[in-house]
Formats: structure tokens, sequence, C-alpha cells
């Protein structure tokens, strides 16, 4: 990640993540042996990328004195993976979580969570786009480039491609893009699943 490059922005990031509490800006600025505008530009900009959390409270185990309440920063909490092709094996244990506490069919569930995630105001491609599908459109069928469940489905090929298989046509439905088909069509190089339009 190109915010975490800068050495200055590393060193403040890994004593934010390294603290059991949120530390200050001046917390931050003595440890890492900074000058506290300089460590508040680079806290603010770990903040704006989204590997830190901000907002303002009296720190940990010192009194509230007088004066504003400082800005503190901790990690953020849903922490930052990112892999590139894009994986999104949330969505997978997500289904399969569901399915099991309630008793549906996992197809089912996997139909429904692909509608959720789609909007009518928004194209198909796009939304296949944002869940990392890369689809390339075709007069016959949008090819979808890379598959965001490549692991579990190499392992477990029919129970995960025909998940994705329920959850692409949940994501068609909810595109509201007639016509359209998610289809089992297993290749190299590419998602099981291709769009037929």
């Amino acid at each position: 990640m190109k915010a975490l490059t800068d050495t200055s922005r590393r060193a403040l990031y890994d004593y934010v993540r390294r603290r059991p509490h949120p530390v200050t800006r001046d917390d931050a600025a003595r440890a890492t042996g900074m000058t506290r505008g300089l460590a508040a530009f680079h806290l603010d900009k770990l903040v704006d990328v989204g590997l830190l959390q901000a907002h303002y409270e009296t720190p940990h185990g010192q009194p509230r004195g007088r004066g504003r309440t400082p800005k503190v920063y901790r990690l953020h909490a849903d922490g930052v993976a990112f892999t590139l092709p894009a994986r999104r094996y949330e969505i997978i244990a997500d289904i399969l979580a569901e399915a099991m506490s309630s008793g549906e069919e996992p197809a089912t569930v996997a139909c429904r969570r692909g509608h959720g995630v789609a909007t009518p105001d928004a194209g198909l491609t796009e939304v296949l786009d944002g869940l990392g599908f890369e689809p390339e459109p075709g007069p016959e069928a949008v090819l979808l480039h890379n598959c965001p469940f490549h692991a579990l489905a190499s392992r477990y090929t029919d129970l995960v491609c025909g998940l994705n298989q329920a959850f692409l046509s949940g994501v068609i439905d909810g595109c509201g893009a007639e016509g359209a088909e998610a289809r089992l069509v297993p290749r190299p190089g590419f998602c099981c699943v291709e769009i037929r339009v």
C-alpha cells in the first residue's frame, strides 16, 4: 500500500497499531521523534486512506483537563486487506454462515445476497466490476476474467461454482438485466460463470 512507503508514516502506523488504546498526536510525535505538526499530517493521511480511524476523546488513563478534547487515533476496526486480483471470500463465508444458521438452501441465500448487492440504477457490468469479476462485455456474453472465489473454487469446485452461479443470478435480477442469464461455463483463465445476454 503506497501510503505506507513513506518511512515517517509507516513508523506512525506501526506505533498506533501496537498500542492497546487510541493515541494522541502528542503521544505519536514523542514516540516517533517527529514534530506534533508533522505527526498530525501523517496521521490524518493514514485516516484518509482508511488505515486508521480518528475521533475526539480524553486519552486513556489521563484526567479530563481544560480545553478541547484531543483527537485520538486507532487502528481501523475492520482491518485492511487487499489482494490482486480481487478476492471476496467473505461473500461465500457469509452465504454459508447464513445458510447454516437459517436452515435455508445455500443457493437460495446466494441468490438473495446477489440481489442485495445490485441496484437497478447501476449497470450489470459496473456491479460485476465492483465485485471484482473483471467483466468484458461481448455481443453474446459477458466474460468474467476473474473469480473472486478462486482458491475456494479450485478446492470445492461444485459447491463454490454453484453458489457463484446463484449469486450472479441474483445480481442479474437485482440489476434488472432482463434476458441475461448466469451459466456455468468452466474454462481455464476465466470465472466458471459466464453471463449470457
